[in-house]
């Protein structure tokens, strides 16, 4: 797999140290040091590819580690923190990730046997070792940005291939469950889709459980076994991730950033504020302002 990964890295070498588009759509790739509150973010659902040096993800309280053995799997939308690693020898991470479809993944199960197995109460994001057929449909995918005139005949193909090679692997239940209306790891993402909606909004966990058709009881239990998140706790992270958004790139007062984001008192916005990022609101932007000078 080591002359595999070489070429990918060759591929992915001019990428930089933020998202960089391939030209390929939902392809994207990213190199170098990341600053850490870029890291920490609403990430969409995507498989995330490892091609040098390492990458940790916290989201609720749960931390996992992928090196370039390995692939990340986000099912659902999460909010996030991730810190990245430069290789043994010193060479800067690089990764790429294909942003998912659910609509493309659901198309592909129609040729496909219901196969996966469907594991309960189980997270919505996961780690896995890679395989060298997944790697196969990767350099084909990554080849065409050398070939920019074949992406729109073959990157749709390529990307099936990549999310075939997913959906025969461990994690391969979760890209079904997403894919298909009447799972639980669907109905959650209903209500996940309502919050990233409506979260300034103030809302119930009844009407939450209500839309994605379950019990409180039940939807709890999902919820929190996808995300390892509360809704409530889902919905402050976003409010919280929002407003360091609008305090960095809109210029928002602590003040009003906080109501912008659904909270009704500043103090008790600055405090989960502190809590979350380790710093009061305003200390915070200023230090990241300063980094990104």
């Amino acid at each position: 797999m080591e002359k595999q990964l070489n070429e990918l890295r060759s591929l992915a070498a001019h990428a930089e140290n933020r998202r960089t588009e391939t030209g390929i759509p939902r392809v994207a790739m990213v190199q170098g040091a990341i600053p850490e509150h870029q890291l920490a973010a609403v990430y969409d659902p995507m498989i995330n590819l490892i091609l040098r040096g390492s990458k940790s993800m916290t989201v609720g309280g749960r931390s996992l580690h992928y090196d370039p053995a390995t692939y990340f799997v986000m099912s659902v939308d999460l909010p996030a923190a991730g810190t990245v690693h430069p290789a043994k020898t010193g060479e800067p991470y690089l990764a790429v990730s294909l942003t998912l479809e659910a609509g493309i993944i659901s198309n592909l199960l129609g040729d496909l046997p219901n196969t996966a197995e469907r594991l309960h109460d189980a997270a919505g994001f996961s780690v896995a070792a890679v395989t060298p057929e997944l790697l196969d449909a990767w350099l084909r995918m990554l080849r065409l940005m050398k070939h920019p005139a074949d992406i729109p005949a073959l990157a749709p193909v390529y990307e099936r291939e990549i999310l075939y090679r997913v959906l025969q692997g461990p994690m391969g239940w979760m890209l079904r469950d997403v894919a298909l209306p009447d799972t639980a790891l669907a109905r959650v993402n209903v209500a996940i889709q309502r919050i990233r909606k409506e979260y300034a909004e103030s809302l119930r966990v009844e009407e939450l459980a209500n839309s994605a058709a379950m019990s409180i009881s039940a939807f709890h239990r999902h919820f929190k076994a996808v995300t390892a998140l509360s809704p409530l706790q889902y919905q402050k992270q976003i409010r919280l991730l929002q407003a360091r958004t609008l305090l960095l790139a809109a210029g928002y007062s602590v003040t009003a950033a906080a109501h912008e984001v659904g909270y009704q008192s500043s103090t008790q916005f600055s405090r989960e504020y502190s809590r979350e990022f380790g710093r009061p609101p305003g200390q915070d932007s200023t230090r990241i302002a300063n980094e990104m000078r």
